[in-house]
């Protein structure tokens, strides 16, 4: 295929089924994989979904929000992980964490 003799929309349409190609065959690659997984599972004896919950893929607790923007109570941040930036904003300005707390 001569890509070079293509016109631009013939370039986009091939663009888009080279897009949907990848996007399938990922797909499909993820879905065999999982199907070995669950074959290898079920050879010896125990169904995927139970050596899954073993192996640690429990779903994370939800920690309750510590600290709201005064200018918009609807902002919150738990003070894990990285500071938002109107947690940045209003300690430049001088206020403290205790300023912001719930």
């Amino acid at each position: 295929m001569d890509i070079d003799a293509l016109s631009l929309n013939e370039l986009k349409a091939l663009r888009s089924k080279v897009d949907r190609a990848i996007v399938t065959y990922e797909d499909r690659k993820k879905k065999e994989a999982l199907a070995e997984l669950e074959e290898i599972a079920r050879k010896m004896g125990y169904p995927l979904a139970e050596i899954m919950a073993v192996a640690g893929t429990k779903p994370r607790k939800t920690v309750a929000a510590k600290y709201a923007n005064p200018e918009n109570p609807s902002e919150t941040w738990t003070g894990r992980g990285r500071k938002p930036k109107w947690v940045e904003a209003a300690l430049a300005a001088g206020k403290s964490l205790d300023d912001l707390t719930i």
